[in-house]
């Protein structure tokens, strides 16, 4: 199961992504189309055209990962390309509701709650 901080930054590549592409071609995208270094603190999620396939690049350290989701059954809620914007930021929330077959903004998802037990 893929899991990541919820620190790192999530940018999403809208429409669709040739799956075909490996670790360099996935770099050239992220550098050359969006203008954006590949080997920062972003995580790079991309979905082929038929929407059943999801890679996440990945910078760690010293070396890039590349994460592969396949589903067996149905297809993922993703975003297609509007406005001429070819990314977009997420939360770390949206992107498991997205692995989780859910849209961005999904109604049923809990609200997010900042409590405190002392008023400062």
């Amino acid at each position: 199961m893929f899991t990541a901080s919820s620190q790192l930054n999530v940018t999403l590549i809208c429409g669709p992504t040739d799956m075909r592409k490996a670790i360099d071609g996935l770099c050239n995208i992220v550098a050359y189309d969006l203008k954006k270094e590949p080997c920062s603190e972003h995580i790079f999620v991309f979905c082929g055209r038929a929407r059943d396939k999801i890679k996440i690049l990945q910078w760690s350290n010293n070396g890039f990962w590349l994460h592969y989701k396949r589903l067996e059954k149905g297809s993922f809620q993703w975003p297609g390309i509007e406005d001429e914007h070819l990314s977009r930021h997420i939360s770390h929330r949206q992107l498991n509701w997205l692995l989780d077959g859910l849209p961005l903004h999904s109604q049923e998802a809990h609200p997010h709650l900042t409590y405190r037990y002392h008023d400062e």
